[in-house]
C-alpha cells in the first residue's frame, strides 16, 4: 500500500523508529556498572537513538534447590518468593538509574541468564545488547559459565561487554 505525502511528511517528522538496546543485569555491582556506563555514553544526550529494555533473569526454583530430596517440594513456594523478590528489588535499583530515561522497559524473565538474554534480543529485535563482565579467571568461568561469553557468540546482535576498571591500591 502506497503512503500519501502528508502521512510521509508526518513520519519523516517524528524521527525514525528507535532501535533497541538491551541491558541484561543481576543484582552484582557489575551489571550495574555496565547500566551506569550506557546511561552515561547512549542516553545522556537530548535524543537518544535506542529504546531501552532493562532485562533481568529469574531463575526457577527447581534450579536453585536442585534435587534436595523429600521435603524439597515444600520449600519450593519459599524459594520462589524470594526470587521474586530479588528480582523486583533489581529492576528497583534499575528504575532509581534510569529516573531520566523517557523511553525505557524493564523486564524479569524466568529461566537462565544466557537464553533469557539472547530470547530478549530477538523478541525487541535489539541491535545492541549490554551486559557487565564479573571478571571471573579462566577455571571459575569454565565452571559456573560466562553469561557474556555465551552471549557473545549466540546473540544476534552487536554485544558490548562493559568491564568495570579495577582498583588500585595505592
Amino acid at each position: 500500500m502506497a503512503e500519501s505525502g502528508s502521512e510521509t511528511t508526518a513520519k519523516m517528522e517524528a524521527g525514525p523508529e528507535k532501535t533497541a538496546m538491551v541491558v541484561g543485569i543481576d543484582e552484582s555491582e557489575h551489571s550495574f556498572y555496565a547500566l551506569q556506563w550506557t546511561l552515561l555514553h547512549f542516553f545522556s544526550i537530548p535524543v537518544p537513538l535506542f529504546k531501552l529494555i532493562v532485562v533481568t533473569a529469574k531463575p526457577t526454583p527447581g534450579s536453585v534447590v536442585g534435587l534436595a530430596g523429600p521435603g524439597s517440594a515444600d520449600v519450593i513456594p519459599f524459594v520462589e518468593s524470594d526470587l521474586r523478590r530479588s528480582a523486583l528489588r533489581v529492576i528497583e535499583k534499575a528504575k532509581e538509574l534510569c529516573h531520566s530515561v523517557s523511553d525505557v522497559v524493564y523486564e524479569i524473565h524466568e529461566g537462565d541468564a544466557r537464553n533469557v538474554l539472547c530470547e530478549a534480543v530477538e523478541k525487541h529485535h535489539a541491535d545492541m545488547l549490554v551486559v557487565g563482565s564479573h571478571g571471573y579467571g579462566a577455571i571459575k568461568r569454565a565452571v559456573l559459565g560466562s553469561v557474556s561469553d555465551y552471549c557473545a557468540h549466540h546473540a544476534h546482535c552487536t554485544v558490548m561487554i562493559v568491564k568495570k576498571p579495577k582498583q588500585h591500591k595505592h
